[in-house]
């Protein structure tokens, strides 16, 4: 299958160089000097274990004239206004698009945006940033993509597309990547957002580390506490989640390196857009509209809107 991978970044430069060195068909969009430095000396991927380089082709989006059967978005939430236009130019009837992006609830929009497309939802595991131009940086052995159909998919698009998304399943394990089709994306993703929102939440806010909420105190407190507050959201929308998601997250956190952050915060530290909006702004105002007391999410919005604002 060919793949289509928009934005090169910790997220998508990851799938496409673990994809591209097992020999898959893969296209980069990035741009900038990391575009200039890929298509100059290839793709390099630093993980704990092993440094390799491979050579995926990488266009700009008006480079790219070709039809691709699987198109993972990886771009940025604040960025992702600029995709529809693009895949409705590229994507055939049957190409698939699976986004891979923290904000939650991003595949029922794009799919808003291009109706005539099949849009899967998904969330990816992984610590990882563009460490230098050309080169992807990947800081833990967390490695999990998860991505599937919205429950409200039809049983025709369902039948038409599950093959397919098998396969793609199968290119991800064959690249080493831990891939999983899941048959309850609404739930999966929520609880990857209920990991990565308080993490970046925080570290915007208190410039904390994953060593932070490691030793206890007062910011462990704070990330169980919006993580307790993302599972009550979840449970006014008609999502259950796990009983024990906040003692989970909480050794997800303590196997993070120490000094791992998240990308939110390392954007507003440098003055660059960032995911504020979908990962701390949004979740205060849901909670607002639903009746769904969330007086932390609220508390640290308000704080983060006079920091950054």
């Amino acid at each position: 299958m060919k793949y289509l991978i928009i934005g090169a970044g910790g997220t998508g430069g990851a799938i496409g160089g673990f994809l591209a060195r097992a020999g898959n068909d893969v296209t980069l969009i990035a741009r900038g000097a990391h575009l200039d430095a890929i298509k100059k000396n290839g793709l390099t991927v630093e993980t704990i274990a092993e440094t390799f380089t491979v050579q995926p082709k990488a266009l700009t989006m008006e480079e790219y004239d070709d039809t691709p059967d699987i198109i993972f978005v990886c771009v940025k939430g604040y960025s992702i206004g600029d995709v529809p236009p693009f895949i409705n130019r590229v994507a055939g009837s049957d190409t698939i698009v699976i986004p891979i992006l923290n904000i939650y609830g991003t595949g029922a929009e794009l799919q808003k945006m291009i109706p005539d497309r099949i849009v899967t939802d998904g969330c990816m595991y992984i610590v990882s940033q563009i460490s230098s131009p050309g080169t992807i940086k990947i800081n833990n052995k967390i490695f999990r993509v998860v991505f599937g159909l919205r429950q409200s998919t039809s049983e025709d698009t369902r039948r038409k597309a599950t093959p397919i998304l098998n396969d793609v399943v199968s290119d991800l394990k064959a690249a080493n990547i831990r891939a999983e089709l899941s048959e309850h994306i609404e739930r999966d993703a929520l609880i990857k957002f209920s990991f990565v929102a308080p993490f970046a939440a925080l570290g915007a806010l208190h410039g904390t580390t994953a060593r932070d909420m490691q030793q206890g105190g007062a910011h462990r407190e704070t990330f169980a506490a919006l993580v307790n507050e993302i599972i009550a959201l979840g449970k006014a929308d008609g999502i259950d989640l796990p009983a024990s998601l906040v003692e989970d997250n909480l050794s997800m956190m303590d196997k993070l390196r120490p000094e791992s952050t998240a990308s939110m915060q390392r954007d507003t530290a440098a003055g660059k857009p960032s995911e504020v909006g979908g990962l701390v702004y949004r979740v205060a105002e849901r909670a607002k509209e639903m009746g769904v007391a969330a007086p932390t999410y609220t508390r640290i919005a308000d704080e983060l809107k006079k920091k950054l604002e």
